[in-house]
């Protein structure tokens, strides 16, 4: 394994372990809920379904409750068992008020017991002699509504034939760390502020100039009132079009971004070292663009012409001999945009170390959040809950490009077996061993083992150390066919 720190996740849905009857004590899910004494058995016309589940160290908050619910699952039918609850002081007070039907849900209080002596009998059928014992977690707040749900295999009964059942590939999945990064982000827009002809000076109420300098301020406003955000600096450069002489539009661009710059100190004071100006004396990038993109008749022409070596004043006045037509379009149609100031505002976010606090700031304001952060708070959450898979869902959209953001989203997207996201996402995962590794789970899961068994052991040489686990099952589920 590489510098960073790999979380483990054994995906139980997917699972197709063998467990014996009377098994040893043995931790079935999160919340450190344990069964031991396991045992089923059965007469002509009874089964007999015991176990004994330690809820000890659940840890359940007042307002919680969970739900354990056994069933049998055969070929062509299936049974839910009675449920059991244990329910925070809170719960437990409402459903007694409320009166849980005993026959459907046994309820305890939290605390109030540790071993749950589970026992129950059901008519005996024939289905259920290679049927599976399962057993199914929910965790549920007020107004019972689901937090998360887990499921997990107890026993394959063995009362009657053996039927052959299929075995699966149980992922084994690594998610990365990413690594600390600055949380420096910057937010950048263009005004178009009329001056007046051959001047510099800003009038603020001039044309359209109130509606232009709101969106500067409202830009900064944004950034300056967040407590939790300090602007670094703010730039301004401002352009002019490439009509007249260069040394004329070089003095109207220089002086029109100065009074911008005036303008903006005098509204926020900022230190003279915060704010910082440019000017560029004719946009001929921002011409060819237009043009580029035109169908100007002479396009074509033109372009080599705003290509060209030739000085700036050479160009224009080229441009206006020798097409007259397009160059009154452009002058009229074009030119005006190309007289712009754009401005940038890059600052800073605080960190964030608490994990209620992130998972605030993820429903609102999630661009705030680093990659590391989003990546602590899931460590916080149920493994492959809503929360969690929703959390690295959050962690790609906010950091579409980067590798790590992707793989781990794509680890979240197989575990809820959602492979087209999957898909995506390792397209951008990059070309570590995790990432290989990451695709050989997908390649397990959607049946093509030998792709799977490739990329596995180029993940295995890599120092994914979780490979070999892999391979393992691959060459089981081709029956040592793969050497």
């Amino acid at each position: 394994m590489n510098k960073y720190i790999a979380k483990k996740i054994l995906c139980m849905g997917l699972s197709s372990l063998l467990c014996s009857m009377g098994a040893e004590a043995q931790t079935i899910m999160k919340n450190n809920v344990s069964v031991s004494n396991l045992a089923v058995s059965r007469t002509e016309n009874k089964l007999f379904i015991s176990i004994d589940i330690d809820v000890s160290a659940t840890g359940i908050k007042n307002n919680r409750e969970l739900i354990l619910t056994p069933s049998l699952t055969g070929i062509g039918d299936s049974l839910m068992l009675p449920q059991v609850m244990i329910a925070g002081r809170n719960r437990y007070y409402y459903h007694l008020r409320n009166r849980l039907s005993p026959d459907a849900i046994s309820l305890y209080q939290y605390g109030g017991i540790k071993l749950i002596e589970y026992r129950h009998v059901i008519p005996y059928e024939s289905w259920m002699d290679n049927a599976v014992l399962n057993i199914s977690k929910e965790i549920c707040g007020c107004c019972s509504t689901m937090l998360s749900k887990e499921d997990a295999l107890l026993i394959r009964l063995d009362l009657g034939p053996k039927i052959s059942v299929p075995k699966v590939f149980v992922p084994q999945f690594v998610y990365i760390q990413p690594e600390p990064r600055p949380k420096i982000n910057a937010v950048k827009g263009s005004a178009y502020i009329d001056f007046p002809v051959n001047r510099t000076e800003l009038y603020a109420e001039y044309r359209r100039n109130p509606e232009e300098l709101m969106k500067i301020r409202a830009t900064i406003d944004s950034i300056k009132n967040d407590a939790d955000i300090r602007i670094l600096s703010v730039s301004i450069k401002g352009y002019a079009s490439p009509e007249g002489s260069y040394a004329n539009n070089a003095r109207l661009a220089k002086g029109r971004t100065e009074t911008l710059r005036q303008y903006v100190q005098e509204l926020y004071d900022f230190p003279d070292t915060l704010l910082t100006t440019a000017y560029e004396p004719e946009d001929w990038a921002g011409l060819e663009h237009f043009v580029e993109d035109s169908k100007l008749k002479n396009r074509t022409n033109i372009l080599e012409i705003i290509r060209s070596h030739r000085e700036p004043d050479a160009k224009e006045w080229k441009i206006k001999a020798s097409y007259p037509t397009d160059y009154a379009f452009l002058l009229k149609e074009v030119y005006p945009g190309l007289r712009h100031s754009d401005y940038s505002v890059m600052y800073e976010v605080r960190a964030y170390t608490d994990v209620e606090e992130i998972k605030r700031i993820m429903k609102i304001a999630p661009q705030k959040l680093s990659l590391q952060e989003l990546y602590f708070a899931a460590q916080q959450m149920e493994a492959g809950s809503d929360e969690y898979n929703e959390t690295f869902e959050i962690a790609v959209r906010m950091f579409p490009d980067d590798a790590t953001a992707n793989q781990n989203a794509a680890n979240a997207a197989m575990g809820k077996g959602d492979m087209t996201n999957a898909e995506r996402y390792l397209s951008k995962a990059g070309d570590t061993p995790e990432a290989t590794y990451s695709r050989g789970i997908y390649a397990a899961l959607s049946g093509d083992y030998g792709k799977a068994k490739n990329l596995f052991e180029e993940a295995e040489r890599g120092g994914v150390t979780e490979a070999a686990e892999a391979l393992n099952q691959i060459r089981e589920l081709k029956n040592d066919q793969i050497p």
